[in-house]
């Protein structure tokens, strides 16, 4: 499979690069940045482009530059607080407008750049403004030319927009979503309807104080009864004006959640709310002034696709957010790894605890996946380009449909893979900073709670696995045919010489053989074929009992169809990654480091599958756990001296980073001493002190008499 993005040349020179990026302060981390086998603004160059870098920069400094972004240490805002003080940054991005239409256009990458920018500096601000500006906006525009009002109001905040399509009894189950739209045909309008509390729309982001409108899922009744399915529509659930609730809505806020409370997630009933019958979001389908209910897609699945479009592009920003959480986070724990000294091979001398296998083993495989995870994220977001450049121009064609297909496969496990990796790497980091990394002021709990929600909405990530599993499924009755086939990414082309790789062995003969990631994109591809090949023949085993689908498919999932579905994700992203950094153009000053972040990712990642290896015969004998486990350990070795370089390309300035014990400087303590004394309480007599000074308990005095 070729490479997706397009390799970016290192262009300019030293002189070029320092005025794009600056030197990092002296202090402990100098020691490993002289080590470092590669120059570090080289490679941010080469992975992201000047032009990028400027984006960065421009969206970095204005934030550190305005005083309503100001960090004030030992600050703890109450709820309502923090909620308006997010609004109001939403508001400032606005004002600041940092991307062009023109630029939107000339690079769509901008976009996911802008997004995760801010979002290293706050997610609650950043995903308000998403939701609006891209989710809200996003399900309109894809709908039709009708709507071009309502988008010039979104873009000048006119109204503000949330996404309302999950309820209290029904999240990932969007089938079950039990809102109504009933058309009315007297007065050409829909009647929205919550048949009961359990069915009120919930967990929708900006829906809690302040948006204004609502695109709404709901099930579509026409006049003759009849349930047409799942459909949009805009609903106005708040005055302009006023921001009171609309006549038939209730609205409000469904309270405090682990992370991200700076974002309103809220709840909504309707009750007979009447809004016009062009409010319709016709992209599934529409109804005409008699109450005919009309669509141009016939079968029921991809009708129901096409009513939740919109979802697949949230679940790649949810890739490309959980992969900033995941960069967040090593970039705190490797600087501190680097500094903090602990220890040594005598009592005179302490070592940085980055020397230590241990630490390198904890923390380097997450690293070499933040570089992995993030080239897929970016390459997965440019496929989904070219699929809504076909959808906006309404293209009807097979290609578009199988993009769609694909596209919805790979978006529902790359969320489930990148937000489960960032989440267990923040509590790998979160400990492998020690005490330290329980310090809230460090950051790591508030990136871990952040992070936390990604494995759960636009889709339980344990069920979107199942999406992915049924599309490999389906591709069964081509290889038993053996029909030629493909996909338009060619993520599924692996599946053609299905037969033919089930065969293969484990050839490695040595750790040596190991380092190259080649040798586990072998084994994944052997992987993908066994799982896929047991997943169908326990099935089939399951349905012979006589029972039904639902059932079998139930009973297919623990060790079948969700391994496979992981192991296909895991496949694909290291195909692209080792695609990447084989390729010969890439700098010969840059190529050894990456080629060893994709072999490390590699091998990491296929360890967790050792047992299916042997189960199913690729492996045997002691030695191929042995190999992959020691080239594993021999990796993180010679990543060791490069993983404070290779966190400098991609950690955010300080201000960003936001974490004393993640500085760039490396002066953990004086950092943290400095943010600890600039609390305003930091020294005070606490309120309380009479009820230890003046007023002394009476022991025993509520001891029960009886």
């Amino acid at each position: 499979m070729a490479p997706t993005l397009k390799l970016k040349e290192a262009t300019g020179n030293q002189s070029s690069w320092d005025t794009l990026l600056p030197d990092f302060p002296k202090g402990p981390l100098c020691k490993y940045r002289k080590k470092a086998s590669f120059n570090w603004k080289e490679m941010a160059v080469f992975l992201d482009g000047e032009d990028t870098i400027r984006l960065k920069n421009r969206i970095f400094s204005a934030l550190e530059s305005d005083p309503l972004f100001a960090h004030h240490p030992g600050e703890d805002l109450c709820r309502e607080k923090y909620q308006e003080l997010t609004f109001l940054r939403c508001k400032r991005l606005f004002e600041y407008d940092f991307l062009t239409q023109q630029e939107i256009l000339e690079n769509p990458l901008k976009i996911l750049n802008m997004v995760i920018c801010i979002g290293m500096y706050d997610w609650s601000p950043c995903l308000q403004y998403f939701l609006h500006c891209g989710v809200f906006a996003g399900a309109i525009l894809s709908a039709s030319k009708r709507f071009a009002n309502f988008v010039k109001q979104v873009y000048s905040m006119e109204i503000f927009g949330c996404f309302a399509l999950t309820e209290l009894s029904h999240g990932t189950n969007t089938k079950g979503i039990r809102t109504t739209a009933t058309f009315d045909r007297t007065t050409q309008e829909f009647i929205i309807n919550t048949p009961d509390f359990e069915a009120a729309k919930f967990w929708v982001g900006n829906m809690g104080k302040h948006a204004t409108h609502a695109v709404v899922y709901a099930q579509l009744y026409t006049p003759d009864g009849q349930c047409q399915g799942l459909h949009s529509f805009i609903v106005q659930i708040r005055d302009t004006k006023t921001l009171l609730p609309m006549p038939g809505v209730m609205v409000g806020d469904i309270g405090k959640k682990i992370g991200q409370n700076g974002l309103d997630n809220g709840f909504a009933v309707f009750h007979n709310v009447r809004i016009p019958k062009e409010n319709i979001l016709n992209i599934a389908g529409d109804v005409t002034a008699e109450g005919k209910y009309s669509s141009s897609v016939k079968d029921v699945k991809e009708h129901f696709r096409a009513a939740l479009g919109s979802l697949s592009p949230g679940r790649i920003v949810i890739t490309a957010v959980s992969m900033a959480n995941l960069k967040l986070a090593l970039s705190i724990a490797i600087r501190f790894s680097a500094a903090r000294r602990q220890f040594g091979p005598t009592d005179d001398e302490e070592i940085p605890v980055l020397e230590y296998q241990t630490q390198q083993w904890r923390l380097l495989p997450y690293l070499a996946a933040a570089y992995a995870l993030d080239y897929f994220s970016k390459s997965l977001f440019e496929n989904f380009v070219e699929f809504y450049a076909g959808l906006l121009t309404k293209q009807r064609s097979q290609r578009q449909a199988d993009l769609a297909h694909e596209i919805h496969a790979l978006s529902a496990a790359s969320k489930s893979l990148s937000s489960w990796t960032a989440q267990q790497a923040a509590q790998e980091c979160r400990e492998a900073c020690g005490g330290h990394g329980y310090l809230a002021m460090n950051r790591l709990g508030e990136i871990r709670n952040d992070n936390d929600p990604n494995c759960t909405y636009e889709g339980d990530n344990n069920v979107l696995l199942q999406q992915t599993s049924n599309y490999l499924m389906s591709w069964m009755n081509r290889i038993r045919d053996k029909a030629p086939f493909e996909s338009p990414f060619g993520t599924i082309n692996v599946l053609q010489d299905y037969r033919h790789i089930l065969g293969w062995k484990f050839t490695a003969i040595s750790v040596e053989d190991c380092m190259d990631s080649s040798v586990p994109l072998a084994a994944y591809k052997w992987l993908v074929c066994y799982l896929l090949q047991e997943s169908d023949l326990k099935l089939s085993k399951e349905k012979q009992p006589g029972r039904s689908d639902f059932e079998a498919k139930n009973n297919c999932q623990v060790y079948y169809c969700r391994s496979l579905a992981i192991a296909f994700i895991e496949q694909t992203v290291l195909q692209r990654y080792h695609d990447y950094t084989h390729d010969p153009s890439i700098p010969s000053t840059l190529q050894p480091v990456l080629k060893n972040l994709s072999a490390l990712y590699g091998l990491w990642s296929l360890s967790k599958h050792l047992a299916v290896l042997y189960q199913g015969g690729y492996a045997s004998g002691e030695q191929a756990g042995r190999f992959i486990q020691d080239a594993i350990l021999e990796l993180c070795y010679r990543l060791k001296d490069d993983a404070v370089a290779l966190v400098d390309v991609f950690a955010p300035p300080d201000f960003i980073l936001n974490s004393p014990i993640g500085k760039a400087n490396g002066e953990l303590y004086k950092n943290m001493w400095a943010e600890i004394l600039q609390g305003s309480k930091a020294l005070n007599r606490p309120s309380w002190w009479a009820e230890f000074c003046i007023n002394k308990p009476v022991i025993g005095r509520l001891r029960s008499r009886l």
